[in-house]
């Protein structure tokens, strides 16, 4: 019953890595400096306009972000396909599935697989930040839109990957 348990989990972070690495790879293909491109910054201010730093600073959140979750998943994949190998062994004559699993080295593999999807939602939200910058204009000059959208973003992310943390150390200590 725990391999099963530890297979459904698993398969959640692999599921939910999968979804935020395709997130990730679409907001990839966005190129924030095409000026003929039809999204364009709703930024009226020539002094609210984004910097260098701040686009460059998007791009790197992104990769750190995609590789992030493509780690978590890899690492993910690697404890499933362990744990189907482990079962695929008969010891009795009634085919009875006994596996012998190092609980140790799956709760250690399960924690960096989340330390993974946690800081890849990090750097996705430091993302999310830039792109606000780059839309609706940085933080420095005192945007009221830009600050609508990176409050939320700054409470609830850190709030539930706190969640998150908490839960996987809980399972940790099992």
């Amino acid at each position: 019953m725990t391999t099963n348990i530890h297979v459904t989990a698993l398969d959640g972070i692999v599921n939910v890595n999968s979804l935020f690495t395709f997130a990730v790879f679409i907001g990839l293909t966005w190129n924030p400096t095409d000026p003929n491109g039809s999204d364009r910054p709703l930024i009226s201010d020539p002094k609210c306009a984004p910097t260098r730093q701040i686009v460059e600073n998007l791009i790197s959140f992104h990769v750190y972000s995609f590789s992030s979750f493509l780690f978590s998943s890899i690492i993910a994949l690697a404890l499933k396909q362990a744990l189907r190998i482990s079962k695929t062994h008969y010891f009795n004559t009634e085919l009875t599935f006994l596996v012998k699993i190092n609980k140790n080295l799956l709760r250690i593999g399960m924690l960096i697989s989340a330390v993974g999807s946690v800081s890849g939602c990090g750097f996705l939200m430091l993302a999310l930040i830039n792109v606000v910058q780059v839309k609706l204009g940085t933080l420095a000059c005192g945007s009221s839109y830009a600050f609508s959208a990176v409050v939320p973003l700054v409470i609830f992310v850190p709030a539930g990957l706190f969640i998150y943390s908490c839960l996987v150390l809980y399972a940790f200590t099992r």
